[in-house]
């Protein structure tokens, strides 16, 4: 059985070439580029990658497409701040060569914030469907985080990807003012359209100390801290967001 890995990208330079170095092994890899300003697509292109540039559709068109240009049996889809370790590349190819019924499996993912692992207050393992047999499975509408969703049974893997998701606080916040916005749009279309003080005070409060204090968040040092008082302050956002929205259609 072969293998493709499909990436969507746009100015990846600081982490594409990582990306693409851990999974060389793989028989084709595709990536998606929105419009890189920088040498993303010049360094996929050095790793062997099959660069396509599309302007960008949205979340889920842009990751659906990368999906279809894939022409191997299964796929990886991968975030070009991921990579795959030396034990998951091997779990993956032994995966793929048993001829069970599964149409795809979870990935744990080892999230990095500010350089540390966040192994507690709900960021791990943190599965996510990311290996799927070709055909078996679409890219479903979620905000800024669309999920795949397969058409047959599942398994799961052992080993982690690793997510070098935010090495600076600038990023992290960076990414929290675009995904309030896309999960404005999601929490908007399920209803949450007023100004209601319980979701922009209340609910990232009790966020914080569910993720925090009950899920062990604290044992996650002082970067731990600040992943979940940031991440609290995504919530109030993202209804503040959601209520903005609403008055300016009213409008």
């Amino acid at each position: 059985m072969t293998i493709s890995v499909a990436i969507v990208a746009m100015d990846e330079e600081a982490n594409i070439a990582r990306t693409l170095a851990s999974v060389g092994w793989a028989d084709e890899i595709v990536l998606v580029d929105s419009g890189s300003k920088d040498r993303t697509c010049d360094i996929a292109r050095d790793h062997g990658a099959r660069v396509v540039v599309e302007p960008w559709r949205g979340y889920v068109a842009q990751k659906q497409y990368a999906l279809d240009l894939c022409t191997r049996d299964w796929v990886l889809l991968l975030d070009a701040d991921e990579e795959v370790s030396a034990g998951l590349a091997e779990e993956i190819r032994a995966a793929i060569a048993d001829p069970n019924t599964v149409s795809g499996y979870w990935l744990p993912r080892q999230n990095l914030f500010l350089g540390r692992w966040m192994r507690h207050g709900g960021f791990y393992p943190d599965p996510k469907l990311r290996l799927i047999r070709r055909g078996a499975g679409k890219f479903e509408e979620y905000g800024a985080h669309p999920t795949i969703k397969a058409n047959g049974p599942t398994g799961t893997l052992k080993h982690a990807l690793i997510h070098n998701a935010y090495p600076t606080l600038r990023g992290y916040i960076d990414h929290m003012n675009s995904y309030s916005s896309s999960g404005a749009e999601v929490a908007f279309a399920k209803g949450h359209r007023g100004f209601n003080l319980l979701n922009i005070v209340l609910r990232p409060k009790l966020s914080f100390l569910y993720n925090y204090i009950f899920r062990l968040g604290f044992l996650d040092g002082r970067e731990g801290f600040l992943l979940h008082l940031y991440h609290a302050v995504y919530v109030s956002w993202k209804y503040a967001k959601a209520w903005e929205l609403s008055r300016n259609r009213r409008s």
